[in-house]
């Protein structure tokens, strides 16, 4: 997957430099075309020469080097580029990267890329750690870098734990496989509804659920990596938005039926993971209702039924709900996949240890109009959003034939 790929390697300051000679050869010889920027603290630990010789490219070091008067060297780089790889990543360059500095070749060079960004860090364990290190991360993290895991083992400066650079065979395998399956929804438009709903009974008071939001979320943020045209209409949540994802916030049953409306008939898969309220007070009190003697009650309403409508109004949409239960899931899932006409239904029971609101972790059954039944065990909510995307895509294929 790498043979003709224009592949920046990025080297920064540590000892695992010696690592990246290496992944400088095995790129080579996968058919890449690999130019190698180093840091003026990696040159401590490798000679240019050495890239030049293993890559049979001229390395960059110095950002005021311009070997071509016609290009400006940085940027014809990050033009260049299908693939970008930092091996090692130091602490001080996801530092710089997250903060948007530019101070040499290399973060210079980033700062202007567009292709994707791998980041194979590299440090003592206890910098990995660090809640700096930690933030960064997580922030490059959000606006799409792609991260190579650091392995655990006996590290340079003595330590055992977290912080050796991966092996250039597992870095080669990772960007090769993400290569693999990245085209996958490649010119799908998505729309996802993901989180709660709140329904006001006053100015300070309100019904809601549990929702966090985070399985929606997970699901635009994959299908959005997958290559699809992602439109994510998300309830009140405290999450970040996705990389390359439109997002639209709402905050009630109505306002979501009406976005899931309007953006409905352009889609062409349609996944409802919103918790959305089913009932609301049947009025509103334009002030806050004062607390009086004995018990309340409230006159609830029902609201619209949005994944039953889009069932009804469907064409060659792929129309996905989910379906949270605390007992007989599969029974009640299956109910409403047949009621609300739908092609498939992720269904989890809530009660199930690692598969309730608020969690980064799920198990679910995913289940299609053919009665193909494939349940995925505990894992994380990006895991789980990778599989039930492969299920679908699958399946919507089969729908088009």
């Amino acid at each position: 997957m790498l043979k003709d790929q224009n592949v920046v390697l990025g080297v920064s300051g540590g000892i695992a430099a010696y690592k990246a000679c290496a992944l400088t050869s095995k790129l080579t010889q996968q058919g890449a075309n690999v130019k190698v920027i180093m840091t003026k603290n990696a040159t401590e630990f490798v000679s240019p020469l050495t890239f030049q010789a293993l890559s049979r490219n001229p390395v960059y070091t110095d950002t005021f080097d311009e070997k071509d008067p016609a290009k400006i060297a940085h940027i014809d780089l990050a033009d260049w580029a299908s693939i970008f790889i930092i091996a090692p990543t130091t602490a001080n360059m996801i530092g710089k990267l997250a903060n948007g500095i530019g101070d040499d070749m290399l973060s210079t060079t980033l700062l202007a890329t567009e292709a994707p960004v791998y980041i194979a860090t590299a440090m003592n364990v206890h910098m990995y750690n660090h809640p700096a290190v930690q933030e960064n991360m997580i922030k490059l993290d959000k606006w799409g870098y792609k991260f190579i895991e650091p392995g655990s083992g006996y590290l340079a400066c003595g330590y055992v734990g977290k912080g050796r650079l991966e092996e250039p065979e597992t870095i080669i395998d990772v960007i090769s496989n993400d290569s693999n399956i990245s085209p996958l929804l490649k010119g799908k438009k998505v729309l996802i509804s993901a989180g709660p709903t709140i329904e006001s009974i006053d100015p300070v008071r309100f019904f809601t659920n549990h929702s966090s939001g985070k399985m929606g979320f997970a699901l635009a943020s994959e299908a959005s990596r997958l290559g699809a045209d992602v439109t994510l209409v998300a309830g009140p949540v405290h999450l970040s938005t996705p990389n390359g994802v439109n997002r639209i916030d709402i905050t009630t049953a109505e306002e979501m039926y009406q976005e899931m409306m309007v953006h409905f008939q352009q889609a062409d898969i349609v996944i409802k993971a919103a918790a959305v309220a089913d009932y609301r007070p049947a009025t509103v009190y334009d002030q806050k209702m004062k607390k009086d003697e004995g018990n309340l009650s409230i006159e609830m309403e029902r609201t619209k039924d949005i994944i039953k409508e889009l069932g009804e109004r469907k064409q060659n949409q792929f129309l996905v709900g989910f379906a949270a239960e605390s007992s007989n899931a599969i029974t009640y899932g299956q109910k409403k996949l047949t009621e609300k006409n739908l092609d498939a239904i992720v269904i989890n029971d809530i009660t199930t240890d690692g598969a309730g609101f608020g969690g980064d972790t799920n198990v679910v059954t995913y289940l299609n109009s053919k009665g193909d039944k494939s349940s995925l065990p505990l894992s994380s909510k990006t895991e789980i959003a990778k599989q039930l995307l492969q299920f679908i895509r699958s399946d919507f294929e089969d729908e088009l034939k």
